[in-house]
């Protein structure tokens, strides 16, 4: 969150005392906010059709239905516009990268864990419109590439704890192509 911040404070540095007035929208996704999870993003203007975001994702959740689900990632994606900036379609490139408490897909519902750390690397595609003045909607899909290391554990009564059941020195090594963000913002327009 902090590195997110220092990054925001100097991109608001760069575009915010421009000359030349851009436009600024802060955004949160409708569709985490009902369970709890925050997708916070500032997405700023460049030229006619290019724009860049940077958005956090925070799970603060360290058990949700019995399960480990603590996520914290942080993305920056460059946006083409085909129509004019904040309107219509657009595609997208990004990098993120995450830290992770979790328990994965194929564990859920057994006691076992993984917690580590990834970087992601893909393509958004996404349609923005005004929905009142100041005000739009961004539904978007993101996807590509997440390559993660991390410790896999499950919990042991004597001694009281967790231990590695993964058996691995080091770390698991995974890579998939998923989808890794989306949803609905709604976006404020700050200037």
């Amino acid at each position: 969150m902090k590195n997110f911040c220092i990054i925001t404070a100097l991109i608001w540095g760069i575009f915010g005392f421009s000359q030349d007035k851009k436009l600024v929208y802060m955004k949160g996704n409708t569709l985490f906010l009902p369970v709890g999870i925050a997708n916070l993003g500032l997405e700023f203007e460049i030229s006619k059709n290019f724009s860049l975001q940077g958005d956090v994702f925070i799970s603060p959740w360290k058990s949700f239905a019995g399960n480990h689900a603590q996520v914290y990632m942080g993305h920056l994606e460059g946006r083409y516009y085909f129509h004019e900036v904040f309107r219509k379609w657009y595609v997208g490139a990004n990098a993120g990268t995450g830290v992770f408490d979790l328990t994965k897909w194929n564990y859920i519902g057994s006691d076992k864990f993984q917690r580590g750390f990834n970087w992601m690397l893909g393509g958004t595609v996404g349609y923005q419109f005004q929905w009142k003045e100041q005000w739009n909607i961004d539904a978007f899909l993101g996807f590509g590439t997440v390559q993660s290391l991390y410790h896999g554990y499950e919990p042991q009564e004597n001694p009281p704890g967790f231990y590695r059941y993964d058996g691995a020195t080091g770390w698991n090594k995974s890579g998939e192509f998923l989808p890794y963000r989306g949803g609905i913002m709604i976006a404020y327009q700050l200037k």
